[in-house]
């Protein structure tokens, strides 16, 4: 048997925290040995693809021998995806291409909305993560390529910590790792970009001039040349992205949500058992005597959540037996985490 009390909404109290747990994959292509297009981690659908820059009529471009026409479309697909998300306002500069536009100015009385000035803003959004500004380059050279990897929801949740991203290949000589600012880094130089919020890490290749006098020296900004690696990158983005043996690994943030029901009993409710145990079977309706004695005290075993129809969702059971208090008050803290 059991007693029902409603929550107050000051007895319920719902409080956010971030989990994190860290992934690590080694993985191998399971479509054809040559195709540079689409490879897959096994079961866990980390996707690798190229993008090209292919110029002339989409459905008239010549046959590639390693993937076929659907392949060479797809590709210019991806190169033109990757552009209109993330780099839009970034062709002729590397800290973005602010445009001048005319500012709105409501009317009041008889004067009408009015244009006049300009703002200097941005004429795309490009999905940015940070107020900070930080550099992206893009290749728009014909043919030019782009490499992206993209993690599924499922396994980095809300967004990919920062400083977590390596990624490594038999083929290669180094490992692209993030700079937890946004950039991707690869021996030094500053070769793409991680979009931590989409799970997407985009390879764009290194262009130092690019940077002005933002070049990179480790991790950092310094100087105005590239201090480190200074040899192309066009060879390793594409080793990175068809290579069979890779290793991925990356931690993955998650917000839950614990809730906490405080269950007050005070001390002039719930005095009186409902057990049927202490209905005497000789006759019908008696308690036993001891029920009645000034010290009975019943005890709490179980606590269950009902909502408003009387539905049980959820039960939650006391490591021991609690006895309820004529004196004070009983408060029984119920955390469940979703």
């Amino acid at each position: 048997m059991g007693a029902y009390k409603q929550f107050l909404a000051s007895d319920i109290i719902v409080t956010p925290f971030e989990v994190n747990k860290t992934f690590t994959f080694q993985g191998i292509n399971v479509g054809e040995a040559s195709s540079p297009i689409a490879l897959n981690y096994p079961d866990v659908g980390i996707d690798r693809l190229l993008g090209r820059n292919i110029t002339g009529s989409l459905f008239n471009l010549n046959s590639d021998p390693t993937t076929g026409l659907l392949g060479v479309q797809y590709q210019r697909l991806v190169y033109n995806s990757v552009l209109e998300l993330y780099y839009s306002n970034y062709l002729s500069s590397s800290y973005g291409d602010p445009v001048s536009r005319p500012i709105l100015i409501p009317g009041f009385d008889t004067q009408g909305d009015r244009l006049v000035g300009s703002s200097s803003n941005q004429a795309y959004d490009n999905y940015l993560q940070t107020t900070l500004t930080y550099p992206k380059y893009f290749p728009t050279a014909s043919d030019a390529l782009v490499g992206v990897i993209s993690i599924p929801v499922r396994l980095f949740g809300d967004y990919i910590q920062p400083n977590s991203f390596v990624f490594s290949s038999t083929t290669t000589s180094g490992s692209l790792t993030d700079d937890g600012e946004g950039n991707i880094l690869y021996q030094g130089d500053i070769v793409g970009n991680i979009f931590y919020p989409h799970g997407l890490i985009i390879l764009t290749g290194n262009n130092s001039s690019s940077f002005g006098s933002g070049s990179v020296y480790g991790s950092a900004i310094y100087g105005t040349s590239v201090y480190g690696a200074s040899t192309s990158f066009i060879d390793e983005l594409e080793a990175f992205i068809t290579s069979s043996n890779v290793t991925c690994s990356f931690s993955s943030s998650y917000t839950i949500y614990e809730s906490q029901y405080k269950c007050t009993i005070r001390e002039n409710e719930f005095n009186f058992t409902l057990n049927p145990s202490a209905i005497s079977g000789s006759t019908e309706g008696t308690v036993y005597g001891f029920v009645t004695e000034s010290y009975f005290s019943p005890y709490i075993t179980t606590v269950g959540l009902y909502d408003e129809d009387q539905n049980l969702l959820a039960v939650g059971k006391l490591s021991q037996p609690v006895p309820t208090s004529p004196t004070t008050d009983t408060t029984i803290l119920i955390n469940i985490d979703r």
